[in-house]
């Protein structure tokens, strides 16, 4: 049975709530087929209202910006990370499992809906991989989290360091880690992919590797 997911995202992140309407999910879904395409330097909401064959000002509604469509893409994203996490590791029966579980859905390209509205998260995962970074390695940053609007990211974030300490309760630094591997699976697969002599891909498979080698990573620094 094929269905479509709803999270509630932070308020502060946009003027008017696109899960709201029929207009404003098909805001968001053209949004991430652009910027997959365009890159984020060169999307603008002129091109996106040229996509839809629609206006500016219905699309201003919604965002003040496009950094904050990009921020409202990716807390949809982290969001539906942490709930893969939450329902396909528990039934897992022992702590290294759902953490090799947890090393594919960081790496693996994500599952899809037929359904016409959804977002496509193939292409969802391609732009946290290449664009994620520039809603948090700005100036501002420190203003921007005031309104907590990095807190899916940092659920994930909790939820992966409880299961760290359950494998290995003696270890100091869960949180750091599952950043760093959340991070590391983004940057091995981008660096992989454009620049390959930062990483020891070679001619294997880029997810392959990228998953073998956070593998090595994290359980290497989980040892007792």
């Amino acid at each position: 049975m094929d269905y479509s997911l709803n999270f509630k995202v932070n308020e502060k992140i946009y003027l008017r709530d696109p899960e709201g309407t029929e207009l404003g999910r098909q805001i968001v879904k053209n949004a991430i087929d652009l910027i997959y395409r365009l890159g984020f330097e060169h999307f603008t909401f002129k091109k996106l209202a040229k996509e839809m064959n629609t206006t500016e000002a219905s699309i201003y509604r919604y965002f003040e910006n496009k950094h904050r469509m990009l921020l409202y893409i990716l807390n949809w994203y982290w969001s539906y990370m942490e709930y893969l996490v939450v329902f396909q590791l528990q039934p897992l029966a022992n702590s290294k499992s759902k953490l090799e579980r947890l090393i594919e859905l960081l790496t693996h390209p994500l599952p899809e809906s037929e359904d016409h509205f959804d977002y496509n998260k193939n292409i969802l995962h391609q732009i946290v991989i290449s664009e994620s970074s520039k809603v948090y390695l700005v100036k501002e940053v420190k203003e921007i989290n005031e309104n907590a609007v990095f807190k899916p990211y940092k659920d994930l974030c909790a939820r992966i360091s409880e299961i760290i300490q359950s494998h290995n309760p003696a270890y100091a630094y869960p949180h750091s880690l599952s950043s760093t591997l959340i991070e590391t699976a983004h940057s091995q697969l981008f660096f992989s992919q454009h620049l390959p002599k930062l990483t020891d891909a070679g001619t294997e498979n880029k997810t392959a590797f990228v998953e073998r080698f956070l593998t090595d990573l994290l359980f290497k620094s989980l040892q007792p």
